[in-house]
């Protein structure tokens, strides 16, 4: 594992595992807080560099430690920045939970191929008014009145880009109707969206070795077969 830093703050870093080629650029969740760190995606990017990916496993500054709206975003922005300089690519976000909120909206800006959501945080102003992770959302916005447009990849469609929406039906953390309404305004906008429901839980899609890993890694693989041009 090597580890590089796309800035000067102790969070800006990732670390990159595997040989350069189609790289899944690892998002982790916790609702954007400061105790919530990268090692929850180390198991996933260990199995996939074991099926020929790299991964560059994002940190970043998050509520609490620097970050917040638009800190986070700027950081895992300049990350994939700093992988396509590095040669990393094509460049497909992974994201889980609030990190599935930071891969869609890294598809909306343009910087990846691809996008795959796993109980991901998919519409911001919904997370909001529903008071996900005990109001998350609010904390993550912070003051900001006219930011929310802008964070929300909801508010960003269409991307112009295939994303991949996986689900637990059982999601007690992020619920599935989450990533309902993405999907349906995704596809109504003209985006190629699939999403993929299963009777599990919020965990269990990070997991290899889960019934739903499997599936997980099919959609990854897909998406790479299936990339776009960067950009609209």
């Amino acid at each position: 594992m090597k580890t590089h830093r796309y800035g000067s703050h102790p969070d800006q870093f990732c670390e990159l595992l595997g040989e350069p080629g189609a790289t899944a650029v690892l998002l982790h969740g916790g609702f954007w807080r400061a105790r919530y760190r990268l090692d929850l995606m180390r198991p996933m990017a260990d199995d996939l560099v074991s099926r020929g990916w790299a991964t560059w496993n994002v940190e970043y500054r998050r509520v609490g430690a620097g970050g917040g709206y638009p800190e986070t975003l700027e950081d895992v922005a300049e990350a994939c920045r700093a992988a396509a300089a590095l040669g990393l690519g094509p460049l497909i976000a992974v994201g889980h939970s609030a990190g599935g909120h930071l891969a869609l909206w890294l598809a909306a800006e343009g910087l990846v191929s691809g996008a795959l959501a796993l109980a991901g945080v998919s519409c911001l102003a919904e997370a909001s008014a529903a008071r996900l992770g005990n109001g998350a959302a609010d904390e993550f916005m912070g003051a900001s009145s006219d930011g929310w447009a802008v964070a929300d990849p909801f508010q960003r469609l269409p991307v112009g880009l295939s994303t991949v929406l996986i689900h637990g039906a059982r999601d007690e953390d992020v619920p599935i109707g989450q990533s309902w309404m993405y999907a349906e305004t995704a596809r109504a906008a003209g985006d190629p969206c699939e999403l993929v429901e299963f009777p599990g839980g919020h965990f269990s899609v990070i997991e290899p070795g889960s019934r739903i890993w499997p599936t997980v890694v099919d959609r990854l693989e897909a998406l790479r077969d299936d990339l776009r041009p960067v950009g609209r």
